[in-house]
């Protein structure tokens, strides 16, 4: 069946850095397409980014581009959010899915069958 399970998350200062992990087990991450959605207090969760099992589709929702990067180490079984000049609209539990659809089906349209536990992101001074 398969699980992941997200780490990284913790306090940051607007302007700061994150990298959080997702590892999955069970199966490999370079066969589906792995997920990074977050919900904030009274939000909606969002797809954030994506990767299918080609690394050439990801997907990024528009308040992230540039700032955040999504990469995959096989050897680890592990995908990695690379989240750079942080702000406070950032803050909010970050989860980990599974999917398999395209980067942009699985993000935008919550196609998933595999949720982590999440792991809590605060941006704040």
């Amino acid at each position: 069946q398969g699980q992941v399970l997200e780490s990284g998350g913790g306090l940051v200062q607007p302007g700061g850095s994150l990298r959080l992990s997702c590892e999955a087990s069970g199966f490999a991450v370079n066969f589906v397409t792995i997920a990074w959605f977050r919900q904030a207090p009274g939000k909606a969760r969002e797809g954030v980014s994506c990767i299918s099992s080609s690394e050439l589709d990801t997907y990024y929702t528009d308040s992230v581009k540039g700032r955040f990067f999504i990469s995959r180490d096989n050897a680890k079984n592990t995908v990695y959010l690379q989240m750079n000049n942080l702000k406070p609209d950032d803050t909010g539990r970050y989860y980990c899915a599974r999917g398999v659809r395209s980067a942009q089906d699985v993000c935008v349209g919550h196609l998933v069958n595999r949720w982590g536990p999440g792991t809590q992101v605060t941006v704040s001074s």
